[in-house]
């Protein structure tokens, strides 16, 4: 098991947000957490990311113990967060958003090699790696943001809707690229809001209501739900 959390309940202050989180991610797979938005989605992916501490339960990465853990310590053993709404550094170009990225890296030919691969992946940036990243359109700031978050190398990559606020014709190669991303051996806990792409792409899924998981299965078997169905598939 590569990431795993047992019980989990967390929130903010004195409002809590999770109750009794139970969420698995194999190696290799795509698991995808759906749910409306203020479900929690989102603060699942923060408390993994050690940038809020689970109140009750266990979340283990590749069977250690991580809610103690900073967050820098996180990346370092392989997790990487991709959050919503990007948050690329404005007044930086693109490269040096990248460069943020692997900030863990030391050695200069790794860092080449992991540059040139998100640059392969995302041929825009290349393009665009000298201008300042406020001058990007939201998709192409989505995929610098997906791809300075790979720059550290990742065991598991986790993508906060990145399809919001991107045109579709870029929603369509950013999602090929996660497919692709994937296929090179990086697992991906992605949330989001397009239940529909989501159930596309995912191995299987878990959907989080009211900050409690109350379906979880593969992903045919959720498309088929009559829940799922009617309250996030439109379909009556």
């Amino acid at each position: 098991m590569l990431l795993e959390l047992d019980n989990v309940a967390t929130g903010y202050g004195k409002a809590q947000v999770l109750k009794d989180i139970c969420l698995n991610v194999c190696q290799g797979e795509i698991v995808a957490l759906l749910g409306a938005n203020g479900a929690g989605k989102s603060t699942v992916l923060r408390c993994i990311a050690g940038m809020i501490q689970p109140w009750e339960g266990s979340i283990k990465f590749e069977d250690t113990d991580t809610q103690d853990l900073p967050p820098y310590a996180l990346v370092a053993m392989g997790i990487s967060y991709c959050p919503e709404g990007r948050n690329v550094f404005a007044n930086l170009t693109v490269f040096e958003n990248l460069k943020i990225g692997a900030y863990l890296i030391n050695d200069t030919e790794q860092f080449e090699a992991r540059l040139e691969w998100v640059y392969e992946l995302f041929p825009r940036l290349k393009e665009r790696r000298n201008q300042l990243s406020a001058s990007l359109s939201g998709g192409e700031q989505q995929m610098l943001a997906i791809g300075r978050s790979l720059m550290s190398n990742p065991k598991l990559l986790m993508l906060d809707e990145p399809s919001l606020g991107v045109a579709p014709i870029l929603v369509e190669a950013i999602y090929d690229r996660i497919e692709e991303i994937n296929t090179s051996g990086t697992s991906i806990l992605l949330v989001e809001q397009n239940v529909s792409l989501a159930l596309e792409v995912a191995n299987r899924a878990y959907v989080l209501e009211k900050g409690v998981i109350c379906l979880e299965g593969t992903c045919d078997e959720l498309r088929d739900n009559e829940h799922v169905k009617a309250s996030y598939l439109g379909i009556a």
